[in-house]
């Protein structure tokens, strides 16, 4: 007889491709994991792994199997959230993927909120880059991500949030005013500091300095914009700053925020979810809370100032 419990473990074996890994995963042990395999395979009349000393080799059949197994799983997952869904909205677990770039700064304050307002609801947190998340998704193992849009994914529903401008972050010795608005030559001319590859805060920035990486400046890649910012407030470069990230990041007298001239470089911030999810009402509910705290505060008196 199939059971979900043999669709898990082998699409626990599919992701690890190591038996020991894929039972830790399970929370079982590694021989109760070969065996529902076994049991697997020879209900379905055929060979779906290739062992080696523990290691795991899915073979054609296997990898099939496994991605109609992961299928299988998230409509079950799906289908387990409808019947607990009972019109109420945001209980029980939500499983939440978040980007680097916005998790420490938008966290601490949707997730206060959302607890006062909602505390039947227990989120579970998965901070990666983009990539990642999508495959999680894909798989069912988070319900609603929260990234930068546009993502190219099908299946899939997107609800956009917000706009979230970039400022130019520089060492406050640099001759440029804050008054002044930059352009992209200014960036050009100076030391670009960026995120590592996979980042996609990257790639937004070289979308709008497409050239300002070349052979004549001397460029870093961190894996945090903690890091970048610390790099900046010590000469070492500038770099583009989401000015959802100014009142963490910005804490140093070293560093200058400069806004850039219209139109000024933005990423559109949002949600995302699987299409056949039923929890879609929960999702509208949660990104509300994100917009009502991530609200812009009050007009400066001077417009063209960057803020602190």
């Amino acid at each position: 007889m199939l059971t979900l419990r043999q669709l898990r473990y082998l699409d626990a074996l599919a992701r690890q491709r190591h038996f020991g890994r894929a039972a830790e995963e399970c929370a079982v042990t590694q021989p109760a994991l070969s065996m529902q395999i076994h049991e697997l395979e020879e209900f379905l009349g055929g060979e779906l792994v290739e062992r080696c000393q523990g290691d795991a080799i899915l073979t054609e059949l296997g990898k099939q199997i496994a991605e109609r197994a992961a299928s299988i799983l998230r409509d079950a997952h799906d289908l387990v959230d409808f019947a607990h869904h009972n019109g109420r909205l945001l209980t029980g677990i939500l499983r939440l993927g978040v980007i680097p770039t916005l998790a420490p700064y938008l966290l601490p304050r949707v997730l206060p909120e959302l607890q006062r307002r909602y505390p039947d609801l227990r989120p579970s947190l998965l901070e990666a880059q983009t990539k990642t998340l999508l495959n999680e998704l894909t798989r069912g193992n988070v319900d609603l991500l929260l990234l930068a849009l546009p993502v190219e994914k099908a299946d899939v529903e997107t609800l956009e949030l917000f706009e979230d401008r970039f400022l130019l972050a520089a060492p406050a010795s640099d001759p440029l005013p804050e008054q002044a608005r930059v352009t992209p030559d200014d960036v050009r001319a100076r030391n670009l500091i960026l995120l590592g590859e996979g980042h996609c805060l990257r790639e937004q920035a070289l979308a709008f300095c497409p050239d300002a990486l070349n052979d004549a400046n001397t460029n870093f890649f961190a894996t945090s914009l903690t890091t970048i910012t610390q790099m900046v407030a010590n000469g070492y470069g500038v770099t583009l700053l989401p000015e959802v990230a100014v009142d963490v990041e910005v804490r140093d007298d070293r560093i200058k925020l400069l806004r850039f001239c219209e139109p000024q470089p933005r990423r559109r911030v949002g949600l995302m979810w699987r299409r056949t999810s039923p929890c879609r009402a929960d999702f509208i509910a949660f990104g509300q809370i994100v917009v009502e705290a991530t609200a812009p505060p009050q007009p400066m008196r001077k417009d063209h100032a960057a803020p602190r």
